[in-house]
């Protein structure tokens, strides 16, 4: 079945489009593509963006390493560096601190109408795409490829099947949501 699927671009591309509007619904309701709730999360004053990620993060290490396992997905990890994950968080954290959203909260926030995040957000996300692209082959023979490690994953590193990394890392991160909801964050 899955092959099937596979072998259907137009139908992945649907599926895909789906889930996003999926996702920025669920964004919506969430609360994360409204301004101060971002802002609130980097000012530390208000967690609703690190509990939604949280919990979008250990459900889907959950799922996909449950689908991995059942033999309906197969994971093609992307190889990554010390300098690419420096340079790209940096990049992120500027645009995130700058205009307060992410990429998905932008496209969610523009799905709401909200004017700033098609401006500045659409706008600055076309840019940057445009210039890492026209400066990747030179960054990737300098501070790109500094410290490479590969396509290793975490699991591969301890040497463990997926699964029992995931389903602690999720439980972990239970705890700490549940610890964050008592304290009152």
């Amino acid at each position: 079945m899955l092959s099937k699927l596979h072998a259907k671009k137009s139908v992945q591309l649907g599926l895909g489009l789906l889930a996003g509007f999926i996702f920025g619904f669920l964004l919506h309701k969430g609360g994360v593509t409204r301004y101060d709730v971002i802002v609130g999360q980097l000012l530390l004053r208000d967690f609703t963006v690190l509990k939604i990620m949280l919990a979008a993060a250990a459900t889907g290490m959950l799922g996909v390493h449950a689908l991995r396992a059942l033999g309906w997905a197969r994971l093609h990890p992307k190889p990554g560096s010390l300098g690419s994950s420096v340079v790209g968080g940096l990049i992120f954290g500027l645009g995130f601190a700058v205009l307060g959203y992410c990429p998905g909260t932008i496209a969610g926030a523009v799905g709401s109408g909200w004017m700033d995040a098609l401006a500045g957000g659409v706008v600055g996300i076309l840019i940057g795409a445009g210039l890492f692209a026209a400066l990747y082959p030179r960054l990737m023979k300098g501070i790109l490829a500094w410290g490479d490690f590969g396509d290793m994953t975490l699991p591969r590193a301890l040497g463990l099947n997926p699964l029992l990394v995931a389903v602690p890392a999720a439980a972990l991160i239970a705890l700490f949501l549940i610890w964050i909801e008592k304290a009152g964050w």
